[in-house]
């Protein structure tokens, strides 16, 4: 019986490192590739480790993934969303940087013959759960029965079952705008009084929580967010990572927030930018090890 991976449910962690991956340059036999993610697959054991599966891997192993697509190259008015798919995504969790550091290396090494790193990120918990704005990250995240029946397949495809999908997408905060603004006007960005984290109802229509309410959507566009902020050469900001069981949900926030809906663009974009944005499927595990058939791999 299929199990989803463990970190989906938990909440972030001390410390966590998320890696994406590409295929090697040059002509790389798919089943060369289906060996790899066979050994990977017995080193991922869904808690202190999970991955997710890009579209152009599965497309390249000439598979199918019901409901999985490539991130949309979508941009609003004055505001560009960047899309940077990748075909393996990786999230290390632990509470030491420097063991995870080791994972990682060894995950690219064991990755090596036929995937290339192509972006990597150290990300940490921030007081109770934090954005560095020190805003709370998360607050109306599903939980108990909730979480599970929004973040996990369960459609009686067994090749699906207690899957899920992943939506990562990094946001670089220009800390010297966000400075620069009052209290209020901060407070009319997100939509909730940092004091208190409570949201008021007068909010602008472009606050953050307007744009994204969950229950506005017809149908609900409900999320599970294990967001994390980040910190590295200088930049900062947050690592927005947030699991369904449909990429349905995401992308109706998304194209709010960039104003497609009305032209009025999300207020979080008067201080930070998303650098990049990929999606991936999160496969289940069975017995031990992720469930793979789909993309012919045992």
């Amino acid at each position: 019986m299929a199990t989803p991976q463990a970190a989906i449910l938990k909440g972030p962690p001390e410390q966590a490192r998320y890696l994406m991956f590409d295929i090697r340059a040059g002509a790389t036999a798919p089943e060369d590739i289906r060996q790899i993610l066979s050994q990977l697959s017995a080193e991922i054991d869904g808690i202190t480790a999970a991955v997710g599966i890009g579209a152009p891997l599965v497309s390249y192993l000439d598979a199918e993934v019901p409901g999985l697509r490539s991130f949309p190259a979508w941009s609003g008015k004055g505001v560009t969303g960047v899309a940077r798919q990748s075909c393996l995504w990786l999230w290390l969790r632990g509470s030491d940087q420097g063991e995870l550091m080791h994972r990682a290396r060894r995950f690219c090494q064991l990755l090596a013959p036929v995937f290339i790193a192509t972006d990597e990120v150290q990300a940490f918990k921030y007081k109770e759960g934090r954005d560095l704005t020190g805003y709370i990250d998360g607050t109306e995240n599903p939980t108990g029965q909730d979480a599970i029946s929004t973040a996990i397949i369960s459609n009686g495809n067994p090749d699906m079952e207690a899957s899920s999908f992943v939506t990562a997408q990094r946001w670089l905060h220009n800390f010297s705008a966000f400075d620069a603004m009052s209290q209020s006007q901060k407070d009319d960005a997100i939509g909730r009084r940092l004091s208190d984290n409570e949201e008021f109802g007068d909010a602008p229509a472009s606050a953050h929580v307007k744009r994204t309410a969950q229950e506005s959507f017809d149908p609900e566009a409900f999320l599970l967010r294990r967001s994390m902020p980040w910190n590295m050469g200088g930049d900062s900001g947050l690592q927005f990572v947030a699991f369904a069981h449909t990429l349905d949900a995401f992308e109706v926030q998304w194209r709010r927030m960039l104003g497609l809906e009305d032209g009025v663009c999300d207020a979080l974009f008067q201080f930070s930018c998303a650098i990049n944005g990929a999606h991936f499927w999160c496969p289940g595990i069975v017995q031990g090890r992720l469930n793979l058939k789909v993309l012919g791999v045992e």
